[in-house]
Order: structure tokens, then sequence, then C-alpha cells
């Protein structure tokens, strides 16, 4: 990436993907986009004329939710539109279900919300591609907030946003919330509320994530490369800081609610392997440090994989002692990383035939993400040293856009 805000090498964001200051995309429906500002719990109006208590206007801004049509996006909508504080101009939900708009967005705008709350047809290319979609119709606001649909803003969140978003200095570039995930006070949790709940600790989370629009244009929007809700947030974290941005916490609070999953959600989940690998293509194999990023297990699992194909050929080749010396390697982690899962966890007979079942599986399911990655992302180049980032209010940086505070 240069500091342009252009992308260097394939699936580059400079074009149909990043926004390049072109806010005023057609295609916005369900709502008359008229800035005049959203009211909220407290009648207050976040457009021509809103002051907040000191006199000042509060700071105005977007709400951005990609959503695939859950029914917890009701739920989102209705715990923004009931906080206390300054609203937000717009609230642009880009539909990211493939074949949309052939059929409504099950959703129920509140009457609040509706007068600027638009709907926008997604590409169905994941949350980075749709975040890129309602950044392009934002409108000129400084600042674009986005959301997970599956979150509930806290009943202050306006008003806890507009003291995030003022008191941010001139090399904040972005503002992170507090996540709070709840999770069983009556036992322990399971694999997948464990899971969850790291989203409470992770940084720059885009759960809620308040970013500067001028920030996101010179980098460059979100990398579409990144198909999941994984990893696309740090990296486009990672790229900010090494514009010369600042990323601070905020005081707001936002609850992200365990949603129901199957069994099967954690061999799923291994998809994200190979977003690690394009992160190391792009950033260096110091990422996780910067991010301070947990490292998973992927180095275990390559050493059962490989026990357990070793086990496979040994058989093959007749070498029975062989195949049992390698299978004994591949039952013993195997049982290892089950244990892991299933110890701090309650214990049920299904929560315990689910770890024993997918640890089995997820092994082979992340190192074969893996490899596949190192293939598909074997030509991406790494990001220009951020030695090379033009800091903010330099006279090599190009003046900030005119737009209301």
């Amino acid at each position: 990436m240069n500091h342009s805000g252009e992308w260097n090498g394939s699936g580059a964001l400079n074009g149909s993907g990043a926004s390049n200051g072109a806010l005023n995309g057609s295609g916005a429906s369900n709502g008359a986009l008229n800035g005049s500002g959203a009211s909220n719990g407290s009648g207050a109006l976040n457009g021509s004329g809103a002051t907040n208590a000191h006199g000042h206007r509060p700071p105005r801004y977007t709400v951005v939710i990609p959503t695939v049509g859950r029914p917890c996006l009701t739920n989102c909508l209705r715990a923004l539109a009931a906080a206390t504080g300054p609203g937000p101009v717009r609230v642009v939900v880009v539909d990211d279900r493939r074949g949309a708009p052939r059929t409504p967005l099950p959703v129920e705008i509140p009457a609040t919300l509706r007068p600027v709350t638009s709907v926008v047809p997604g590409r169905a290319r994941g949350p980075a591609a749709a975040r890129n979609t309602g950044l392009r119709v934002a409108g000129p606001v400084p600042w674009i907030v986005f959301l997970d649909d599956d979150v509930v803003p806290g009943p202050s969140w306006c008003e806890d946003l507009a003291r995030d978003l003022a008191g941010a200095g001139h090399r904040t570039g972005g503002v992170t919330a507090r996540i709070d995930v709840p999770l069983p006070t009556d036992r322990a949790p399971t694999d997948w509320e464990r899971n969850t709940a790291g989203l409470a600790t992770a940084r720059w989370i885009t759960a809620d994530m308040a970013y500067r629009r001028e920030v996101l244009e010179a980098v460059g929007g979100f990398d579409e490369r990144f198909p999941r809700a994984f990893r696309e947030d740090a990296d486009l974290a990672l790229r900010v800081q090494a514009a010369g941005w600042d990323l601070v916490a905020g005081t707001r609070t936002t609850t992200h609610p365990v949603r129901p999953a199957g069994r099967w959600v954690s061999v799923r989940v291994q998809a994200g392997n190979a977003d690690d690998v394009l992160m190391n293509r792009l950033h260096g194999r110091d990422w996780w440090r910067r991010a301070d990023a947990p490292r998973g297990r992927l180095p275990r699992h390559f050493a059962v994989t490989a026990a357990g194909a070793a086990a496979l050929s040994c058989a093959a080749l007749a070498r029975p002692v062989a195949a049992t010396a390698c299978a004994a390697l591949w039952l013993a982690g195997t049982a290892e990383f089950a244990w892991a899962r299933i110890a701090p966890g309650p214990r049920t007979r299904d929560e315990i035939v689910s770890m024993a079942v997918t640890s089995a599986v997820i092994p082979p399911v992340a190192v074969w993400h893996w490899l596949g990655a190192q293939l598909r992302h074997r030509a991406a180049p790494p990001l220009r040293p951020s030695g090379t980032a033009v800091a903010p209010g330099s006279p090599e940086r190009p003046p900030r856009e005119a737009v209301l505070p």
C-alpha cells in the first residue's frame, strides 16, 4: 500500500472496493437521507442545531451495519433508537445476502430511525466489502461508526459515543468501544461461549468501532480479500496505525450476545486460518504482537495431523509397529486438545461428545485452510513499512476535506 490511499498488488480496494472519497453512491432505499439527524430516546437530534450541555454541537456520525438478514438486526436498531444522546445523521444498513435485494430485508426499523435509515444492496462478498459499500453512501460526516448486526448498543450509547468522538485528539484515527459478552451465571461456559467471550478483549473489533472518514479514505477502506468477519478489523487497524494515526479506547459499552451455534461451528471457524496467512503476507510474521492477537494452536494442529497421516501411510505400507506408534501420537494429541476444551466447560454429555468429535476434525481442517491460503495468497506483496507513512498534520499530508464538525 502506498500512502496516497492506493493499494499495491492483487485484490486492491482502489476502485470498486475503496471509497476514494465517493460517498454519494446510489442505491439507497427505505428512508430519506436528508441529514436532519435521528432522534433518540431523549428527543435530541444530531442534525442542524442540536447542542450538548456545553453549548457545542456534537460530532456528526453515520452508523454502518452490514447484515445477512439475521433477526438480531432488529434488536440492534431498537437499542440504537432507544439510546440517549445525539443520534446518527444516517444509518446505512448493507444487505449482504446472496441475491439481495430480490426479497425485502426482514427487519423492523424503529420509527425514530426511519427518516435517516437506508438499506443498500451489498455484493455478498463478506463484511469487509459490505462496510466499504456502506462507507460510499455514508455522506459527508467526519465519523463512521461500524456496528455488527448482532450487537446491542448500551442505554446511553449515543451519549457515550458523542463524548468519545468529542474527546478524540487530532491524531486519533479511531475509537473502540467496550464489548460485553454475557455468559451464563449458573454453569461454566461452553467452548463456543468462551470463544465468543474473547471478543471482549479483542482490540479494534469492528463489532463497534468508530473511524474518521478521512482515515478510511486515505488507507483505502477495508481489504476485501478478507471474506469473513475475521482479521479484517486487525488488518485495517494496523494500516491506520502505519499511516501515523492513533487508535484509542472509548467509554461506550456495547453488548455482544452469544449467538446460537451448532455442533460443528468450531470446525467452520477454522477457515480463519486462511486469513492469518494473508495477514502474514501483508504485515509480516510479527503482526500478532502488534495486534495483540492470540496465536492459537496451529503448530500443534500440524503435529497431530502429521501423526495421523503417518499412521495411515505406515498402515498402508504394512508397517504395523510404526503405524501403531504414529497412531498413539495422534491419539495423545487429539485427547490433549479435547480435554483442554472440555475441562473449563460445563462437561455435559452433549458438550463432551461435541468436543471429542470436533477435536479430531479440527486439526486437519485447520491445516487444509492454511495450506490452501499459502497457494492462494502466494503473490500478495507486503505492505510498505510504517516508516514511510506521512504523519497527520505534516506538510506532505493532503488537507482534510471540509466537513461539518
